[in-house]
């Protein structure tokens, strides 16, 4: 067996894995993040839009206060622009995070992130980000989103506006 087959293998085992746990907490997990996140990673960007749409739909309708942990597992699903986010030593500082403590983003910003994503990707029009900016809008004025010291979450809504902004900015030039 070749290491790509291997890879492709632990990460499906690993989906299977969070997935028949049936990821719960006191946050009311939407378990098809793990999912979208895998779909990504795969490059199944038409599928991986759907269920972040589902998810962000989902979560804004419920007002829901839920969030993953960011664990090794998760960490091999992301891609490298979320990952440069956990490993900077500037945020790790902002928020006094040593290597002992644990992590979270709440799921409509990273919902929010893997949409933005696979519409740039699927070379969707600029249009089609328009709510996603409104969705961030509201994400940026949930209670949830700042109630926890350890989160990406501040980070990722200007990652996921700056990269809306730039692709608006490049297909005006």
């Amino acid at each position: 067996m070749d290491t790509s087959e291997l890879v492709e293998l632990l990460h499906h085992s690993a989906v299977e894995h969070l997935r028949a746990q049936k990821i719960s907490s006191e946050f009311g997990i939407v378990t098809t993040d793990f999912e979208a996140l895998y779909a990504y990673k795969c490059g199944e960007y038409q599928r991986c839009l759907q269920l972040s749409i589902q998810n962000v739909r989902t979560l804004i309708d419920f007002d829901v206060d839920s969030c993953v942990l960011v664990s090794p597992e998760i960490i091999q699903l992301m891609d490298d622009d979320i990952v440069s986010l956990l490993v900077d030593p500037e945020y790790r500082s902002v928020l006094r995070i040593d290597a002992s403590l644990r992590t979270v983003v709440h799921q409509l910003p990273l919902s929010l992130y893997l949409m933005t994503q696979c519409q740039m990707k699927l070379h969707h029009p600029v249009t089609s980000l328009a709510p996603t900016l409104d969705c961030l809008d509201v994400t940026r004025r949930s209670p949830y989103i700042y109630s926890h010291v350890y989160t990406l979450d501040p980070l990722l809504i200007k990652l996921i506006e700056g990269k809306i902004l730039l692709r608006i900015s490049g297909e005006s030039t």
